[in-house]
């Protein structure tokens, strides 16, 4: 069946705004389902439906949108706990575990994560799969100083490495200045022992696999939207 994915990721993006409420500090996640929360966010200051709306932007990027759209704007240095974040993802398995970083914004993303009280992730219903791993690499953000030993050492995981690249042809460089190495591992069985051995060699500052983070999963789909929880409950 094909199907606009664009209006379905807007669609459970502008869901998600409405679990905000008036005086939250709000983590803006970043990519093109994240942004349609943002626009939806600012929609509903202009129109006095929210106030004193605090933003933790998850990227440069997502932070210029904010500002533009005059979102007001804090950190995590002066807000430390957030209540609420939007986020986009690349995949979501059925306990909601899901791999972020097809944006190259998963280290900034994870930090704002963990700092949440509640992470609520939007997506489209093709992005739903049995196994993490089965439609999307795992993003790992590494440190450009020897990036060849990083690949050797991913590949003696069982992932196939691709080093991500702009458009142009440059090396891609996240908002940290590090580099992205997309990872295929296939279905993973262990994604919490996969976790820990990706990040136990040196250079390697992240992976995309948020692991216990998301709260919540608004699914877009042709049949409508619906709310999965870590509670178990569905609406």
């Amino acid at each position: 069946m094909s199907y606009d994915t664009t209006a379905l990721k807007r669609q459970a993006a502008e869901r998600a705004v409405e679990f905000v409420r008036s005086g939250m500090i709000v983590g803006l996640g970043h990519g093109s389902t994240a942004v349609w929360a943002v626009r939806k966010l600012a929609e509903a200051l202009r129109a006095g439906r929210l106030e004193n709306i605090l933003g933790v932007p998850c990227s440069k990027e997502i932070e210029a949108e904010a500002r533009s759209l005059s979102i007001p704007l804090t950190t995590l240095d002066d807000n430390p706990v957030v209540d609420l974040t939007i986020d986009g993802a690349d995949e979501v398995a059925p306990n909601l575990d899901v791999i972020k970083g097809g944006g190259g914004a998963l280290l900034r993303e994870k930090i704002v994560a963990q700092a949440s009280r509640r992470e609520i992730i939007v997506v489209d219903e093709t992005k739903l799969s049995r196994a993490l791993g089965t439609l999307f690499a795992v993003p790992v953000e590494a440190v450009a100083f020897g990036l060849a030993t990083h690949v050797r050492y991913l590949e003696s995981l069982g992932a196939q490495v691709t080093v991500r690249h702009t458009g142009s042809g440059e090396p891609f460089r996240s908002n940290q200045g590090n580099a992205i190495l997309d990872c295929a591992f296939g279905p993973i069985a262990d994604p919490i022992g996969l976790a820990a051995a990706i990040k136990r060699h040196a250079g390697i500052v992240e992976h995309g696999l948020f692991l216990g983070l998301a709260s919540d999963v608004i699914v877009a789909g042709p049949g409508g939207i619906r709310h999965l929880s870590r509670e178990g409950n569905h609406a």
